[in-house]
């Protein structure tokens, strides 16, 4: 690209983007405080539109402007005289400011404001004249009818905006003067009135203007548009509407129209539907074919398609509650009558607010609603419907939803802000299931507010400890208890089966593998019992779960959870029965056991039923059958039996294949996990278990309650427990392996990793055209899969022209986002083939030094011209290289040299064909003077390719000259008397100085772009090999053309693809940073900046060289352009997890359309001949084609969904003016945003709110389009889908996008985009896709190790990991990202996430429940990927990892789960089990496997069982009982689940990467890592489920180059890993200070270091991740600050972060309810056994093991509590009597040395004694610390608290301690340091900051 061509490319983005530095699209001044007119102020928009006016003409006519803000005051006065509304009062100050500061500016005077109506009559007709009013309009048709594709659309554009603008300025000062006086000369009256009409194309539009049809959009000329337009106009049978409704001049009276009117709707909400409604059916009729433009008539096929997907959610509940729909006969609706259903829906749900959530109570208002139009139908006039009538008018708002919204709020607000039990209170999915029923249809119609469904709960009581809620409505059908037996309750097959296969494994061991004998065939019958007897537990927990809905829920519901009780109880006792009677009289000699045979029957038919009833519905056609059977008696009551039956959860079964692949994968499974059980766990227990309950009576070291008479129950349970846990937990280690393995052969198949080095890239280069052509371009008719050898060329010719263009935009983005340089863009760029070169050109990366390398072969050759040629082919692009060097020049030369300079050319090259063809060119040609042949092209070529002087041409003809001299005198040696005439013309011609002497100098663009190129070819002499450097390139560009060989659905025409939207919901995080964000130091001195030049050091440099800076440029250098400043905010920010990356990123989405639909601009009939035409690829100006952008329009729109913008405008925050200046560089972002009016009623401010949707405007802010009333706040449940749900109506399309704010896109994956859409009609089973799963690539994986870490796992899941998921085990979720929707499907089923507070805290996994139990299908696609940014510190993946497992404990109690659990197949609810809450209950179940073994020998250590067991081993030899005693640990099997992280690198990056990769993990300390985050998960995951507490944590999503103080560490880490780590610890101690282990030292490294490693970890990872964590001077103010907020006592209103008092109330929060305290009771008791054991082991006590001994212990504990009062007595009660309390201490700490000595010198007690006491005690008071905790309440009723709180103070100061000293020692050893920074971030940085540590004197608190 030229340099010219390249900077009107800029100008003309820059015109279309808008491009604003403090300036706006014109170049004025953006100023005043236009845009932040507070939204309380009613009229609010005609107040902005007079201040921004004000602004515009503000240097134009000082004293006018100061009219118009004058006006726009006194406007804000009437409407708020008092200034009561929100922000009234600040604005009306500072526009009092800004008019003082106009009269400031005047000329000296008075102001004679009698004048002001005669100024601003003047000031019109004199701002008309100025900007030529009358011309404007006219100019710009005159460039619309110049052509689409012409180059002045720059022009167009900015004519446009300044036509806008004026007319705008026109319309306000027109207001102005109406408004002011009605003494209006008529003339200037007519005129204004002309004026104003002129800007109908002014009123706020989305994307079709149907209100204010404009030219300047072309989407309203297409005739897909105009069909469903059409489609709309109110027909014959809608009755007449009111001579006074009121209907826009500019558009005809529609069905929408009539419903508005009858119903009351809101403008704004039909307006949003009306072009909802266009779109889908526009849309539709486009992907069946284009209307004929003449008659554009909408397709009675799109219209019944719309109508099935908009409405089929209501058919099915109609057919479940077995009620005829609203129409008779679905064949009998007429087309009109569809699109008035349809509407009428999507009217509902849009203004239906929080009630969206309820899809079911939506078809239950839309039921009623549409009898009532069908009986105003049958009217000659329309009247308001009666049930949205009231003395107020008609409003559906405030008559059918408010209702519902105050009920569900009233819920809401009783759930004491996520506090409550789920059990106290209705959550939407209660609401919901309320219309599951026919009872739905007592609420009538319109409503019956008195039934008990409209109950709005009295407060709940604050009493902590008995938290009853008053008088309420109970729950529906389903009641979240918070309970670990949830994971029973609703996977109780999975836990049945594992039960009775251990149970079967053990009899086969027990029985010595004997499976023949009597005996064990009468052992596995005992299965039997088993069985029931766990069925009959499952029944028990139906009748508790089921507590608190009793009242509510369907009788039939209730009938079957308590028929099912009786059924198992008399099952149980019965099977029971039969069992021990039959083996009681079985086991009796020559026994013919009668019982015992009909207990055989009665379990063989039994077992035989259920295998024979699942096996039948795993055939889809009994599935459908039964389905069909449903409303018959017996069917109905077989199911009912069966399972629940729900309006969700029917019919989920998969295709027969589907189920085959899944289930033998299970099998595989379990075949592994059963062996490894038996082999491995079971079979070598089963001699020593024997062996310990024979032995003889053991002597105990302490007093023993529990082991005497029980055949030592305990040491057995100490030895079975560990085995046990890790029986429950290695499926899922299994099920990773399998799915790793698994997933690496699907990838392998579906090619991924084919290309992952930039050598492959260039190896395959050639074959990506026809690749993209067969992929991502549009189906080309009669194309052939093999062409003849001659159409081989043209074929690849033309594959390679189509593809150029996108590879060459993809070029172009990769140097916009500064990833290569603009050398590297030159080579990288690819010719367009389009000229007449017989051959494909491709890019110089891949040619560049190849001619260089051929002429050495040529010159060296000594071989046959076969032999030369089959050199140089070796190489392809060698090969390619000299056949482009040889047609180039004869291109070139031909076009440039006339009359006998063009003979001499075809003369020699006539002579070289015929030497090739003869196979003598290495005869006939001097090929060792191929060097002078090329220096004398290349000096041809670079004067040609300079602009045309006299010297250069000049220069040219002698360059020519020489090379003709060359030619003829030292490479020809052919015989020349053959061609006798033309050489001796040429040679006459050489010598007379006519040969050469004009050229016609390159004027034609292909030929000019051939000359560089040519140059290029013959002067780059390096290799273009690495060629692009930056390795985020490089992966980019591997991905893509790898992807073009993936299996993807053709792609259809931009015109006829699928609709989508893109949805990013945002809060307040940053959007785009500003030079304080990026220029501020922490106490390093280290800045944002400066730590982005230092990560991406070559970015940093092309982002200088593209803004015309030079390399070396300081930063400050920049900080004098403002242009410049906003570029680098954006390069900063497009390098972090900002707003500003991911709406850039989801751009591409609209700029890979309009360049795919200006590339096909054609019909659909015309393909073939659009194709082949000259400028198919000519790219020019594509962002500017009016056409291209009505299309990208049609098929996208992007909405970020910012909840508070409208309070950041308010508040002018910076993030609002960013926001602003996002919409006005990108003309179709829109932002959605609830709006918070405070309003005057009756003296008292009332809140309103509103859902708003707006856009970019001229004048640099933005536009409203839409704002729709809500009934109330709309924050019932989590923020999240709360904000989602608002903005939802605002979408449109048949898909939608789900993407979060730390997301990114890339312009060459938006390409591929369309393939994906069409996976919704591809078969992905037995039914049609729902969601299509998308990969995700982490961008933040290059930050630092942790993140590294964090990348790496992330990745392993979202590819390897939902590959299998989604193919074959069919349970992928919906895990929040880059997910993209069937978008009607959804938005009538819910919508796309769950909101309940806190159950929904993972709001994203629900919408992949909902779709599975609504008989939806997710799928999972890896051709296309979204970017995605992750946490990079350790505290912010804790928080983070802390919140994804407090949400799958609240996913452990939902309904979803639960059903999802019982509904499932038995291998489809393994699958899902052990991908989402059964993974954490296994991670649990890791940690728990620690504590079981740990505390097992903990016992045998202190009981003395173990040391007993041990020596009589060695004394019977008994070598099994041994090795179980002395088992490593068998849960360092969790080794294995790193085998998909491992796969999932060979599979992408080869072998070799991923063993670099490994081993520079584990040096980085990944293992640490890892073990910290199980440790984190076990936490959440535990505490979620026993107490509650899960909430959304921010995460802050910013780079961690800050270093974390020690107390913020232990704040975070305390009670989730410090206390654990060394509870661990503790156990580690006293095992090697009191058991017994033969293998000595080694024997316990061996047996401990997992569990060693563990607790370091935990206790040690927050500090070894933590920047700067062992600098010494660091260190020191660690110290004094934790030691500042150990001691500081707080108060009201003091945080946790300032105060342990205030932070240790803040821990114990979650224990609320009486369960809770119970059960961290029980949990604490395990802290008693430490003493019990280890008073009975000291030396004083001698041999007796009497309760004494436990008993004195107790006594010396209180002696030691008593002690510690005395020395903690509180200052300020004793502040009388100092001198006592002194003294008193004093005298107890000489009373307490000297009776320890005493008891050391007489007695036995040893010094070794008083450290194991301090051992036996520290457990035992953290015990009764944590008891008293749990019942803080109690404990401050008894005075108590302030000693517990005391003791927790001591406790806390000695943990950190523990944890501070190693740290202070490291700290001492600088080394340790540099080592830390180099393990945490990349050598460039760790240099950087090194450096920076220098520069800054190694003072981190020096101001830099």
């Amino acid at each position: 690209m030229s340099r010219v061509e390249d900077l009107w490319e800029r100008l003309v983005r820059a015109a279309l983007r808008r491009e604003r530095t403090g300036k706006d699209a014109l170049g004025q001044p953006v100023s005043g405080i236009a845009g932040y007119v507070p939204s309380s102020l009613a009229n609010n928009g005609d107040i902005d539109a007079i201040l921004r006016a004000a602004d515009e003409i503000q240097e134009e006519d000082p004293n006018v402007s100061r009219i118009l803000c004058e006006h726009a005051y006194s406007l804000a006065q009437n409407l708020d005289p008092n200034s009561e509304g929100r922000g009234v009062l600040q604005f009306k100050t500072g526009l009092m400011s800004v008019i003082k500061q106009k009269l400031a500016k005047r000329e000296v005077g008075t102001i004679d404001r009698s004048q002001d109506i005669t100024r601003l009559q003047e000031f019109y007709k004199r701002y008309r004249e100025k900007n030529n009013v009358d011309k404007l309009r006219e100019e710009e048709m005159l460039l619309r009818e110049s052509g689409v594709f012409s180059g002045r659309l720059g022009e167009l554009e900015r004519k446009t905006v300044k036509r806008k603008r004026v007319f705008a300025t026109l319309k306000v000062l027109g207001m102005v003067l109406e408004q002011l006086t009605q003494e209006i000369p008529e003339e200037l009256k007519q005129v204004i009135d002309s004026d104003a009409a002129m800007t109908d194309d002014l009123v706020a539009y989305n994307i079709v203007p149907l209100d204010s049809p404009t030219v300047a959009n072309a989407i309203v000329s297409f005739p897909e548009v105009q069909a469903a337009v059409s489609a709309l106009k109110y027909f014959g049978d809608l009755p007449r509407l009111p001579e006074d409704f009121p209907i826009p001049p500019s558009r005809n009276v529609d069905m929408l129209d009539f419903l508005h009117f009858v119903f009351g709707f809101q403008k704004d909400n039909v307006s949003n539907q009306r072009e909802h409604i266009v779109l889908l059916l526009a849309n539709e009729q486009s992907q069946l074919d284009i209307p004929d433009e003449n008659e554009p008539k909408l397709g009675e096929a799109a219209v019944q398609r719309v109508f099935m997907k908009s409405l089929d959610n209501y058919i099915k509940w109609c057919d479940y509650l077995c009620i005829q729909p609203v129409w008779s006969s679905l064949e009998a609706v007429g087309k009109e009558k569809k699109i008035l259903f349809v509407s009428l829906y999507l009217l509902i749900w849009g203004e239906a607010a929080n009630i969206r959530f309820l899809p079911e109570c939506l078809c239950y208002i839309f039921h009623h609603m549409a009898r009532e139009m069908d009986e105003i139908l049958r009217q000659q006039t329309a009247q308001p419907a009666n049930s949205c009538t009231s003395e107020n008018g008609v409003s559906f708002l405030d008559q059918v939803i408010t209702p519902l919204y105050e009920v569900v709020a009233a819920e809401a607000a009783n759930n004491d802000n996520g506090r409550a039990p789920h059990s106290a209170w209705r959550n939407y999915d209660d609401f919901n299931e309320y219309f599951w029923s026919l009872h739905c249809f007592e609420l009538s119609w319109p409503w019956r507010k008195s039934s008990s469904f409209f109950l709005k709960p009295t407060p709940r009581s604050k009493n902590l400890l008995n938290p009853g809620g008053g008088k309420r409505r109970g729950k529906t059908s389903f009641v979240e208890h918070r309970s670990f037996l949830h994971l029973y309750h609703s996977f109780h097959r999975l836990w049945i089966f594992l039960v009775m296969m251990f149970q079967g494994l053990a009899i086969i061991g027990f029985n010595d593998e004997n499976i023949n004998s009597k005996k064990f065939l009468r052992e596995v019958l005992s299965l039997g019992p088993t069985y029931v007897v766990m069925k009959f537990f499952e029944s028990v927990l139906d009748v508790l779960m089921m507590y608190g809905a009793y009242s509510t829920s369907r009788r039939l519901a209730v009938s079957r959870i308590f028929l099912r009780f009786i059924w198992f109880s008399f099952a149980s006792v019965f099977i029971t029965f039969l069992y021990v009677k039959g083996v009681q009289e079985d086991s009796k000699p020559n026994a013919r056991s009668i019982i015992f045979r009909l207990y055989v029957i009665v379990i063989g038919i039994y077992a035989g039923f259920q295998f024979f009833l699942s096996f039948l519905m795993r055939i889809p056609a009994c599935h459908r059958l039964t389905n069909q059977c449903d409303r018959w008696p017996l069917m109905r009551f077989i199911h009912w039996m069966r399972e629940e039956r729900y309006y969700v959860g029917r019919g989920m079964y998969e295709r027969s294949t589907d189920f085959i692949k899944y289930m033998l994968f299970w099998l595989v499974i379990l075949c592994g996990k059963f062996s490894f059980a038996y082999f491995l766990q079971i079979k070598p227990l089963v001699k020593p278990t024997r062996y310990i309950v024979d032995m003889d009576a053991i002597e105990y070291s302490w007093h023993d309650f529990v082991s005497r008479n029980n055949h030592h129950a305990l040491a057995v349970a100490s030895l079975w427990a560990p085995v046990i846990a890790i029986y429950l937990l290695d499926i899922y280690i299994f099920c990773t392996l399998m799915s790793a393995v698994y997933g690496f052969l699907l990838g392998a198949r579906d090619r991924l990793g084919e290309i992952r080095s930039v050598e492959a890239v260039h190896a395959r280069f050639e074959e990506f055209p026809r690749a993209f052509m067969d992929t991502l371009h549009v189906p080309r008719p009669n194309r052939t899969s093999h062409p003849l050898s001659g159409q081989a060329v043209e074929e690849k010719k033309f594959d390679a022209a189509r593809f150029s263009p996108f590879w060459n935009e993809i070029i172009k983005n990769l140097r916009e986002e500064d990833y290569i340089t603009n050398q590297e863009m030159e080579l990288l760029l690819m010719p367009k083939n389009s000229g007449s070169l017989p051959l494909v050109q491709w890019p110089l990366f891949l040619l560049a030094s190849k001619i260089f390398y051929a002429k050495d072969i040529a010159v060296e050759s000594r071989d046959s011209q076969d032999e030369l040629w089959e050199r140089i082919s070796r190489d392809e692009y060698m090969k390619y290289a000299v056949e482009e060097f040889y047609h180039t020049l004869k291109f070139i030369l031909t076009e440039t040299l006339e009359a006998e300079g063009r003979m001499w050319v075809e003369r020699i090259y006539d002579d070289i064909n015929v030497s090739v063809e003869k196979r003598s060119i290495h005869v006939d040609f001097q090929l060792t003077k191929l060097p002078l042949v090329i220096s004398r092209v290349t000096a041809l070529m670079g004067v040609l390719k300079e602009a045309e002087t006299p010297v250069l041409q000049k220069g040219a003809v002698q360059a020519v000259q020489d090379l003709y001299d060359v030619v003829r005198h030292d490479v020809l040696s052919i015989n020349m008397r053959e061609n006798y005439e033309t050489w001796n013309l040429l040679s006459k011609a050489r010598t007379e100085g006519r040969l050469f002497s004009k050229l016609k100098w390159p004027k034609d663009a292909e030929l000019k772009a051939q000359v560089k190129r040519l140059h290029s070819l013959l002067t780059i002499k390096d290799s273009a090999s690495n060629i692009p450097r930056n390795l985020e390139a490089r992966r980019r560009l591997e991905f893509f053309t790898n992807s073009l060989f993936m299996d993807m659905p053709p792609a259809k025409p931009a015109r006829e693809m699928l609709s989508f939207c893109v949805f990013t919901p945002y809060y307040s995080e940053i959007v785009l940073y500003s030079m304080d964000e990026l220029l501020k130091k922490n106490e390093d001195g280290i800045s944002i900046l400066f730590y982005l030049q230092k990560i991406y050091p070559d970015e940093w440099k092309n982002f200088l060289s593209r803004i015309g800076r030079d390399e070396n440029s300081q930063d400050t250098e920049l900080f004098d352009s403002p242009s410049d400043i906003l570029e680098l905010r954006f390069w900063a920010s497009y390098r972090a997890q900002t707003l500003a990356r991911t709406v850039r990123g989801m751009m591409y989405y609209r700029k890979a359309l309009m360049l795919q639909a200006y590339l096909e601009r054609m019909t659909s009939g015309d393909t073939e001949a659009a194709l082949s035409s000259l400028d198919a690829t000519d790219t020019q100006g594509f962002e500017l084609s009016r056409e291209a952008r009505a299309h990208a329009d049609l098929k996208f729109t992007y909405v970020v969904t910012s909840q508070i913008y409208g309070k950041q405008k308010e508040d002018q925050k910076p993030e609002a003016a960013d926001i602003a200046l996002l919409m006005q560089r990108n003309e179709a972002l829109r932002v959605a945003f609830i709006d918070d009016v405070e309003t005057l009623k009756d003296g008292k401010v009332h809140r309103e709110f509103y859902s708003k949707l707006v856009k970019g405007d001229i004048n640099g802010k933005d536009k409203e389009i839409y704002s729709i009333k809500l009934p109330g706040n709309p924050k019932l449940g989590e923020g999240k889908p709360e904000n989602q749900n608002h903005a939802v109506i605002f979408t449109r399309g048949n898909a939608i996008q789900t993407i979060d704010m730390n997301q990114d896109n890339y312009f060459e994956e938006a390409l591929k985009m369309r393939n994906l859409l069409e996976e919704f009609h591809a078969d992905h089973g037995i039914r049609p896709p729902t969601i299509l799963g998308v990969r995700e690539h982490v961008f933040t994986g290059s930050v630092s190790s942790l993140a590294s870490f964090m990348s790496n796992q992330e990745t392993s899941f979202v590819t390897l990991g939902q590959r299998v998921l989604a193919n074959p085990l069919k349970c992928r979720m919906h895990y929040g990202h880059p997910d993209v929707f069937d978008r009607v499907f959804h938005i009538t089923r819910g919508g796309i996430s769950k909101a309940s507070r806190v159950i929904n805290i993972s709001e994203d996994i629900y919408a992949g429940f909902n779709t599975t139990l609504r008989q939806g299908n997710v799928t999972h696609h890896e051709y296309i990927q979204v970017g995605k940014g992750r946490d990079v510190g350790l505290n912010q993946i804790a928080v983070f990892e802390g919140k994804v497992a407090g949400g799958n404990g609240e996913q452990v109690l939902s309904r979803d789960v639960y059903r999802l659990g019982q509904l499932f197949d038995f291998f489809r609810m393994m699958s899902f089990y052990f991908t989402t809450v059964g993974y954490y209950f296994c991670t649990m179940l890791t940690v728990l496997t620690v504590y079981a073994f740990l505390y097992g020998k903990t016992y045998l250590a202190l009981s003395g069982v173990g040391e007993e067991l041990q020596v009589r081993a060695q004394v019977t030899e008994n070598t099994a009982l041994t090795a179980a005693l002395n088992t490593q640990f068998l849960f360092q099997i969790g080794i294995f689940t790193a085998v998909p992280m491992v796969l999932g690198i060979i599979l992408e990056q080869g072998f070799l990467a991923a063993v670099v990769n490994f081993i520079t993990m584990q040096l980085q300390l990944c293992s640490v890592f890892f073990t910290f985050s199980l440790g984190t998960r076990t936490h959440y995951f535990g505490r979620t489920i026993l107490h509650g507490g899960a909430r959304y944590q921010a995460t802050g999503r910013g780079f961690v180059v800050r270093h974390i103080k020690f107390s913020e560490n232990y704040r975070l880490y305390s009670r989730s890993h410090f206390v654990k780590g060394l509870e661990v610890v503790l156990l580690l101690i006293v095992y090697i200070a009191y058991g017994y282990n033969e293998g000595g030292t080694l024997g316990y490294i061996l047996l401990s270091i997992s569990s060693w490693f563990m607790a370091l970890s935990w206790l040690f990872a927050p500090y070894l991740f933590n920047p700067s964590g062992f600098e010494w001077q660091k260190v020191v103010e660690d110290f004094r600050d934790w030691t500042n907020w150990l001691f500081y006592r707080g108060g009201i209103g003091v945080k946790g972060e300032e105060s342990w008092e205030a932070w240790w109330d803040e821990e114990l929060s979650h224990i609320r309810t009486f369960s809770g305290r119970i059960a961290e009771t029980i949990l604490s008791v395990r802290f008693f056994i430490f003493q019990y054991g280890i008073v009975y082991k000291l030396n004083i006590q001698g041999s007796d093991t009497s309760l004494t001994v436990y008993g004195l212990s107790w006594v010396v504990f209180a002696v030691l509590i008593l002690l510690f009062k005395v020395f903690t007595f509180s200052q300020k009660i004793s502040v009388n009597f100092q001198l006592l309390l002194r003294f008193i201490q004093g005298l107890s700490l000489l009373v307490a040395l000297a009776g320890l000595s005493v008891a050391v010198a007489i007695t036995k007690l040893s010094i070794p004694d008083v450290f194991a006491c301090i051992l036996a005690f520290v457990p035992t008071g953290w015990g009764i610390l944590c008891i008293a905790s749990a019942w803080k309440p109690l404990m401050k009723k008894l005075g108590l608290w302030k000693s517990v709180r005391s003791i927790a103070r001591l406790y806390d100061a000695g943990m950190g301690m523990l944890i501070f000293i190693p740290i202070a020692m490291f700290s001492w050893f600088p080394f340790i340091s540099t080592f830390q920074t180099r393990l945490m971030f990349n050598q460039a940085f760790s240099r950087g900051l090194e450096i920076s540590l220098i520069l800054a004197g190694n003072n981190p608190n020096t101001e830099m």
